[in-house]
């Protein structure tokens, strides 16, 4: 779900593309290609903080109920809780840092207007967060 909700807030990106930069930091132009790479590479980053968070908890919580950890249900709420915050806590850090915020493109997966305007053979995009 948290991938859908990147790709609709960002569709702007996919639809209109991003600026790319060359190894300077100067703006060759602007590319759909490299939008929809961003916007992927995004989507799949939330989609493996989400997605982790939905599936580990349940599993560590079978291991202390079998493990009769904690005994009251009051103790397993709060168990569960710390849990749940652990792995949100622990792969958000993960999550951000699977692909670097600046992003790397080949000069050969770009468009025609942007391929006539550098020679450097790699651009670079902000991904964004």
């Amino acid at each position: 779900m948290s991938a859908f909700t990147v790709v609709v807030v960002r569709s702007p990106e996919f639809e209109n593309g991003i600026e790319v930069m060359d190894s300077n930091g100067k703006v060759v132009g602007v590319s759909q290609k490299a939008g929809e790479k961003a916007v992927k590479e995004t989507a799949l980053s939330r989609g493996v903080l989400f997605g982790t968070t939905f599936f580990l908890p349940p599993v560590l919580m079978y291991f202390v109920e079998r493990a009769k950890f904690a005994k009251t249900p009051h103790a397993l709420a709060s168990v569960r809780m710390f849990v749940v915050t652990s792995v949100l806590a622990g792969m958000l850090p993960v999550s951000l840092s699977m692909f670097p915020q600046c992003g790397v493109i080949k000069r050969a997966d770009l468009e025609p207007e942007i391929l006539s305007s550098t020679e450097e053979t790699e651009l670079f995009y902000n991904r964004g967060i």
